[in-house]
């Protein structure tokens, strides 16, 4: 473990490792609806992939003990109520977690990873109570070596800081020779990466608007999932 554990891939989950949209984005609107709240447009809605929800929802307006609410009642329609329509199992109702798919390639790429000896880690904004159980409903956690996230009580939301927290978990040490990289699709990732000292390979399959991931300094962009094993090869190769 400690050989594997001085090459670690950073993982984003959703939009990265899972199209995550529809229940994200239906859990959103269920609970702007419930409060009252206008429901924002398309390309609004689409930027609460990825940062913490607590976050999205300050940036439309909600305030408070509003804000409060919010964040619960979402975490509700996420985790915990079986309110949306299972694609896999049409009439079987799930909580928008499971409102999800894995992309097509990433088992294969993840393998491959794993198989070339890095050290795999899924980092998430959203709360580890969240991602834990997805990653297990997906299989995700059999093809990575830990997931971490956010904490319920919101102490840890952004995206450096659930970096660290995995260091801390995995023992990185860079002064001992540990090198790490991020993969993500949202400049959350790359801000993120750059926050603690790394570098990220952003994903353009995800949910990222056009440019988004340059503008924030992404070390490469990757088009395709099936380009993930030798982009990160490459990195390591030349760092």
């Amino acid at each position: 473990m400690a050989n594997r554990a001085s090459r670690v891939v950073l993982l984003d989950l959703d939009g990265t490792l899972t199209e995550s949209a529809p229940g994200i984005l239906s859990s959103v609107r269920k609970t702007l609806e419930d409060l009252h709240q206008p429901v924002p447009d398309a390309q609004e809605l689409n930027r609460f992939i990825g940062p913490a929800i607590m976050e999205s929802m300050h940036r439309n307006g909600l305030r408070g003990e509003t804000l409060e609410r919010s964040v619960k009642l979402y975490r509700r329609y996420y985790s915990e109520i079986d309110t949306f329509d299972d694609p896999q199992q049409p009439g079987h109702l799930v909580p928008g977690c499971l409102y999800n798919s894995v992309y097509e390639g990433i088992p294969e790429q993840l393998r491959k990873l794993r198989d070339d000896g890095y050290y795999l880690a899924v980092a998430t904004c959203k709360p580890e109570y969240q991602a834990g159980p997805v990653c297990e409903h997906f299989g995700i956690d059999a093809m990575v070596d830990a997931v971490y996230g956010a904490s319920r009580d919101n102490s840890r939301i952004n995206k450096d800081q659930v970096i660290r927290y995995a260091f801390e978990n995995i023992g990185f040490d860079p002064e001992h020779g540990d090198k790490a990289v991020m993969v993500g699709d949202r400049w959350t990732d790359v801000d993120g990466a750059i926050a603690v000292g790394l570098d990220a390979i952003g994903c353009a399959w995800g949910y990222a608007e056009d440019g988004e991931l340059k503008e924030h300094g992404a070390y490469e962009i990757i088009q395709h999932v099936d380009e993930l094993e030798n982009a990160v090869e490459q990195y390591f190769t030349t760092h």
